[in-house]
Parts: structure tokens; C-alpha cells; sequence
């Protein structure tokens, strides 16, 4: 049986959790490798809409295991929000396993990430304001907190106090904020010690055991490709791999236990968040695709923004991730169009470009080069096979597959969970 990375192919919000949901009946264990709850995922059973930002998908489907990884940054307080409120709905949360190498999210982290964001200006990155990436950044200079630490008072202690050693001298002198106490946060801290410790385990153990066994294991990321830290349009990403290689160092699993790679692609492309987009559209075409698409943020509220299909990040995607199989989300939102455009090559300073530039400067200046596409007028929701969709559908997905260099393996015809057109199990 499989262990799967399915991750997002663009800027994130391409429809991971319905994905996840998806396969959750046939998975034994989802993680999430990265990031925090700067992600969202919106995942619609029955008729009952869930919004999740830190737990993994998988916490919906009984019988599957969701896991939190290593390489998550975990805001205490949200997980425990997030798990009482899906508690209050009446699903089971008692399976999650938590790493307790996992780094905490402490309340100086949100503090500093928001302070930081105000005093770039015009030069901000664009983030959530959830201490996501000061977190990472702590952690990168081994000053970070981790789940384990909660168990050591005397360990905890130290570690903050060295933390804000230095944080609240910049808070103080730079930002002109007041000096946080070590002490009120450790005293935080170890009030969610006891409610997150039925949690804690070697995740690393019980995954790397999972599979040798046989298990299905789903490894789920957050945000999307262009989003990578290294990857990514740098420095408007996030501050984790949310790539295929994340997985492995994100959950200690190594790359040879991976049998599948599936990117997530929308029908069309959004971001959210500052940075350069080719194909963002600024008309009435993008607020269409907005209105239809239901494109706002499930964890920041903020508009996403809208713009055409982009081969050119579809194929960089394949290449950077490894993919073996592409899941086309939103299909159904492009029904209507007469024509829709598909980004298939970018001109940069009057060439033609057909691969993501590597410099920063040239995919600023990226225009994108379109070819248009017969659309449709019929509602697609109820289709159950490919050869339901219309012609024109079926030829926009043929499309895409081609220019993106890997199979479409699963379409997207609505926001529920059985609007779904399998084509290839993901499984098999």
C-alpha cells in the first residue's frame, strides 16, 4: 500500500482539504508536515462545512489517524480552540498524535511577526500575523520552544528567558513596544501542558512503523509550491517547505518511502498575500471568478486574488515536487466563459519564456502569453465520469494535462464531497 505526498501546485488554496478528505476513507494515517495555522483547508461532508487551519483533514474521517509532524509550528491555544469546537460538532478527536518535536508558537512570536510586518510598510511580506515565521526563525537559530519542552519546567524556563533576551530588546529599542515577561509566558505555557500531552508521541516512529506495516499514510501540506521557502517566489513566501521534500523532513520519513506525489491544481490560479502573479486579472473576469469560486481566505478573511490558468507554474511544479498525478479542483467555477485563457509561456523583455524564470527580477516583469480555450454553458456538478463532462470540458482538461506533464488523476466538479470525477485511484 502507498505513502502519498499530496500538496498544493500553485500559491495554496487549491482545494487540499477536499483531496484529503477524499482519500481520508482509505487512509490509515493524514499528516501535516508543515507550516501552521496560517493554512486553511475548507472541507464540506454532507452538508456541513468544516474550516480547519492547524489539525490535518484527515481528523473527519473516522477510522483515519491525523498526525501533527515535526516541521509544524503549533500554536497551543489554536489547537486546543480547533479541537473543542470540532468536539461541540460531535466529531472524534481522540486520535490525534501531536510530535513533541514540533515547535511551539508562543504569544512573543505573534507579537513580533505583527510589529514586523507594520514597520516594513510598503516592503511587507504579506503574512498572517500568526507568528508563523518568527517561530521558524527560532527554531532555524536553535532558540525555539518545542512540544517536549511543556514537560520540563526548568528546561521551558530557560529557553524563554534566552529567547527574549534578545526579543525584547528589539521590541524595546526598535519597535518601542514594552519588554514581555519570561515569566507570564512560561506560566501560559504550562497551562496547556496537561490538555495537549494525551496527544504527544514519537510521530516519527509510529509513521515510520505505519508503513512498514502496510498502512496507507497521507502526508498533507499546507500552503503551495510558489509558497516554498526555497522554492517559492522568495520573499513572498511562507517560512517552510511545503514541497514534496518537506514531507520527508517533516514527518522523518524517508524519500524512498514515498510512492506518490499528487499536486493539487485549481482550474484557474489565486494568491493571497503580496508578491508577483502573471496572470492576476483586475477586471470583470477576476471578479467573477472570486465571486463563483467562493475566493476568500478560510484562514486569513482576506480576497484572494484571481487570475487564469498558469502552465508555466503547473510544470515548475511537476519538476521541483516530483509529481506523479495531478487533482484538478474548481472546474465547475469556469463554466460560463465563451473562451478561457491559459497561460502557456510568459514574455520577459521581449522573449518568450516557457519555464518559471529562476531570477526574481525577470518574473516581475513576466507577461503572461495566452491561448484561448472553448468554454461551456452546461452545469457540470452532477457529472460522475469524464466522458459526463461536455466536449469543451473535456478538451480544457486534456489540455492542461498536457502543458502541466503529468496525469489528471481526479477533477473537482463541485465544492462537496462527492463532487468528484475519479479517473485514476490514487491508491492503486
Amino acid at each position: 500500500m502507498p505513502a502519498l505526498v499530496l500538496l498544493g501546485a500553485q500559491w495554496g488554496d487549491e482545494g487540499k482539504g477536499k483531496a484529503t478528505d477524499l482519500l481520508g476513507g482509505s487512509v490509515d494515517y493524514v499528516v501535516r508536515y508543515q507550516g501552521g495555522n496560517n493554512a486553511g483547508h475548507t472541507v464540506v461532508v454532507g452538508d456541513q462545512k468544516y474550516a480547519l487551519h492547524l489539525l490535518p483533514s484527515g481528523i473527519l474521517s473516522p477510522g483515519c489517524t491525523p498526525v501533527i509532524g515535526n516541521g509544524v509550528v503549533v500554536d497551543p491555544a489554536v489547537l486546543l480552540s480547533e479541537l473543542s469546537g470540532l468536539n461541540e460538532r460531535g466529531v472524534d478527536t481522540s486520535k490525534l498524535l501531536v510530535s513533541g518535536n514540533a515547535h511551539l508558537i508562543t504569544p512573543y512570536h505573534t507579537t513580533v511577526d505583527k510589529v514586523t510586518e507594520r514597520f516594513l510598510g510598503k516592503r511587507k511580506i504579506g503574512t498572517t500575523g500568526r507568528g508563523i515565521g518568527p517561530t521558524y526563525a527560532d527554531k532555524i537559530n536553535r532558540v525555539g520552544i518545542r512540544v517536549q519542552d511543556l514537560y520540563d519546567e526548568s528546561i521551558l524556563t530557560q529557553k524563554v528567558e534566552a529567547a527574549l533576551d534578545f526579543k525584547n530588546q528589539i521590541l524595546a529599542k526598535l519597535y518601542n513596544r514594552r519588554a514581555i515577561d519570561a515569566n507570564k509566558i512560561v506560566e501560559e505555557l504550562l497551562g496547556y501542558a496537561e490538555q495537549i500531552k494525551p496527544f504527544v508521541a514519537d510521530t516519527t516512529l509510529i509513521l515510520n512503523n505505519a508503513i512498514d506495516e502496510g498502512k496507507v499514510v497521507l502526508f498533507e501540506g499546507g500552503q503551495g509550491t510558489l509558497l516554498d521557502v526555497d522554492h517559492g517566489t522568495y520573499p513572498f513566501v511562507t517560512s517552510s517547505n511545503p514541497t514534496a521534500g518537506g514531507a520527508c523532513t517533516g514527518a522523518g520519513v524517508g524519500p524512498t518511502k514515498i510512492n506518490r506525489v499528487i499536486g493539487i491544481l485549481k482550474a484557474y490560479t489565486t494568491r493571497v498575500g503580496a508578491g508577483p502573479f502573471p496572470t492576476e486579472l483586475f477586471d470583470e473576469d477576476g471578479e467573477k471568478l472570486r465571486t463563483i469560486g467562493g475566493e476568500r481566505g478560510v484562514t486569513t478573511g482576506r480576497d484572494r486574488r484571481c487570475g487564469w490558468f498558469d502552465a508555466v507554474i503547473a510544470r515548475y511544479a511537476t519538476r521541483v515536487n516530483g509529481l506523479t498525478d495531478f487533482f484538478l479542483t474548481k472546474l465547475d467555477v469556469l463554466t460560463g466563459w465563451e473562451q478561457i485563457p491559459v497561460c502557456v509561456a510568459y514574455e520577459i523583455d521581449g522573449k518568450r519564456v516557457e519555464e518559471l524564470p529562476y531570477s526574481q527580477t525577470d518574473f516581475h516583469h513576466a507577461k503572461p502569453v495566452y491561448e484561448m480555450l472553448p468554454g461551456w454553458s452546461e452545469d457540470i456538478s452532477k457529472a460522475k465520469t469524464f466522458s459526463d463532462l461536455p466536449k469543451n470540458a473535456q478538451a480544457y482538461v486534456k489540455a492542461l494535462e498536457e502543458m502541466s506533464g503529468a496525469p489528471i488523476s481526479a477533477i473537482g466538479v463541485g465544492p462537496g464531497r462527492t463532487e468528484t470525477i475519479e479517473i485514476n485511484s490514487f491508491l492503486s
